[in-house]
């Protein structure tokens, strides 16, 4: 069996009047992630990670932030595409490790939902799918609440011919 790795990170800054999104789930904070689209950090690792294990870029150069089209996109709706993508180069997922650096809100309470989100857009099971969320502990623009980071492996197989 051949296999590919990749790397993903991605990160926003957070601000008022803007919705947390995290795997595609929307949690209730006081602020949001800033970006041109739904600014997933999560969803946008993911895709990171994905395309870098078959050296195709990174998501900017599918679906870049000058591009009006992309303003307010939903990221699960941007991974579909790159998780159609993979497997039209004849790849599947084999899965997939992330953390979420974040200070607050708590994240527990989210992950399982994010997690099914993941895998039914991806067309996974969900024990293929791990989050973890740790925080900065006060450091960094993270640390302060700045912002939240994420971070994600893909591991890649390909699929059988």
């Amino acid at each position: 069996m051949t296999i590919r790795i990749g790397n993903g990170y991605d990160i926003h800054q957070l601000v008022p009047q803007r919705p947390l999104i995290l795997g595609g789930v929307t949690i209730p904070h006081d602020r949001g992630l800033l970006g041109h689209s739904d600014a997933d950090v999560l969803t946008h690792a993911i895709m990171d990670a994905m395309l870098g294990a078959l050296s195709l870029g990174d998501i900017g150069r599918y679906f870049p932030p000058s591009e009006p089209q992309w303003a307010g996109a939903n990221s699960l709706d941007l991974l579909a595409q790159v998780g159609q993508l993979i497997q039209q180069q004849g790849w599947r997922v084999g899965n997939l490790d992330t953390v979420i650096v974040a200070e607050r809100p708590k994240l527990k309470p989210h992950i399982e939902t994010m997690r099914s989100h993941l895998a039914t857009v991806l067309h996974l099971q969900v024990n293929q799918v791990g989050i973890k969320a740790t925080t900065n502990e006060g450091l960094g623009p993270v640390g302060r609440q700045e912002g939240i980071a994420a971070y994600a492996v893909a591991l890649l197989w390909a699929i059988p011919r």
